[in-house]
């Protein structure tokens, strides 16, 4: 169910939230597990599921056979890193969640954009929902995350107990090493941890999916984690820990003459252009008339579907947000939007592998792996949405979560029957 949480009058709020409660994911009427255990959430960005028979990942590829997965989790729309990272720690889609795109603006805070240090650490933009290490936090939970989009801000009021600050040039070792320190701490140990690697999404950005590259980024990420198993297990811990590996989206080949400028569609100057990319996104401007730009854009394009936000497809569940631009440009799969002016401004070269895409799109398709004390060895479940992957960690902690667009029933046959 899809809930905007924006009641037409005061009256209605406790009954909407009621049913809010009673539809979505959350784990308020669900008793927790038996025993609590520590629950690590690993995300590898942009590792689709196939390359786990690429035969580069023997760390990963045992957790799979000792383990509980499903052949795939559906990334939510846009499938873009900093969107499904944050619906992954809050069961809200990103439409309901306000990180609506990598890129975004609001009228009241600014613009945000990933270079953008001072704007990925202001909570303004991460308040539309909690995520779990402030949940886990109120609930006397110590929690410790290694990148994980959101933890460089204060949200409501709140920070996760260990962080810090991104830095690409950490290695993926040295992502691992961290973590471990924070659990060598003296005094209560994480009960809630997160860690983030993005060699393969880098790669497969740069070089495509297919290539060279992106294996030696998976032999890198995959030797990361037998440091991370052997860590675990030196300290008595690996068999007493939930472990869910996962991703936040997979990646398509992007040919280098794959590219639809939108500039060659309307004058584009008479717009505020929001977003460029597999997404492209656009608002009026108020001192320019809007129609005739707009209503070329909404013309019939090879390779590009504009909409109105308020007419995208229902199945994508975006376009209600006050963040969403007016115009929502999606490329085909394979493609990618952009204008004469930023193609010329840009200091990188164009990508050759992309993602972002239709959600449903099979290269769009990301990881899902778990196991532990509470997962039933060798079982599986159908495909499901990622939002379900916050209702099932709150149930493991054993805490009451936020409302949700989650379902812990897509996904709780992953677990052994003590444990549901």
């Amino acid at each position: 169910m899809n809930f905007s949480f924006r009641p037409l009058v005061r009256g209605m709020l406790p009954f909407i939230m009621l049913l809010a409660l009673a539809g979505c994911g959350t784990t308020a009427t669900k008793p927790p597990v038996a025993t609590r255990h520590p629950v690590l959430l690993i995300s590898i960005d942009a590792f689709r599921p196939d390359y786990l028979d690429r035969g580069q990942t023997p760390t990963l590829a045992s957790i799979v056979r000792e383990g509980a997965r499903a052949p795939y989790m559906r990334p939510s729309f846009p499938s873009l890193t900093f969107p499904n990272h944050y619906t992954l720690v809050t069961g809200l889609v990103p439409d309901h969640h306000g990180v609506v795109n990598n890129t975004m603006v609001d009228p009241k805070i600014g613009r945000f954009r990933l270079a953008d240090r001072d704007a990925t650490s202001d909570g303004r933009w991460w308040d539309g929902a909690e995520p779990l290490w402030v949940t886990a936090q109120k609930q006397g939970l110590r929690t410790a995350t290694m990148f994980w989009p959101g933890t460089e801000a204060e949200i409501r009021g709140m920070r996760p107990d260990r962080w810090i600050p991104y830095d690409g040039d950490l290695t993926s070792n040295g992502r691992v090493d961290q973590l471990l320190k924070w659990i060598d701490e003296p005094g209560p140990k994480p009960m809630f941890d997160t860690l983030y690697f993005d060699a393969v999404d880098h790669a497969g950005h740069e070089h495509g999916p297919d290539s060279p590259e992106v294996d030696v980024a998976l032999r890198e990420t995959d030797a990361a984690l037998a440091r991370l198993v052997a860590g675990l297990k030196a300290r008595g811990i690996y068999d007493s820990m939930d472990i869910l590996v996962v991703s936040d989206h997979g990646m398509a080949n992007l040919p280098s003459d794959h590219i639809i400028f939108a500039d060659d569609v309307a004058d584009v100057t008479q717009l505020d252009e929001v977003s460029y990319g597999v997404v492209a996104t656009f608002n009026p401007l108020p001192a320019h008339g809007f129609a005739r730009p707009e209503a070329a854009l909404l013309a019939s394009h090879p390779h590009m579907q504009c909409y109105r936000k308020g007419d995208l497809p229902a199945r994508f569940q975006y376009g209600t947000n006050p963040r969403v631009p007016a115009i929502v440009c999606m490329a085909e799969t394979g493609w990618t939007i952009v204008s004469h002016a930023a193609l010329a401004a840009r200091t990188t070269p164009m990508s050759l592998g992309e993602h972002g895409y239709d959600n449903a799109d099979p290269t769009m398709r990301a990881l899902f792996v778990a196991r532990g004390p509470s997962f039933q060895p060798g079982a599986t479940v159908a495909p499901f949405p990622n939002v379900d992957v916050y209702p099932l960690i709150v149930h493991l902690l054993g805490i009451s979560g936020q409302p949700n667009d989650g379902n812990l029933g897509d996904i709780e046959g992953l677990l052994r029957p003590a444990a549901r």
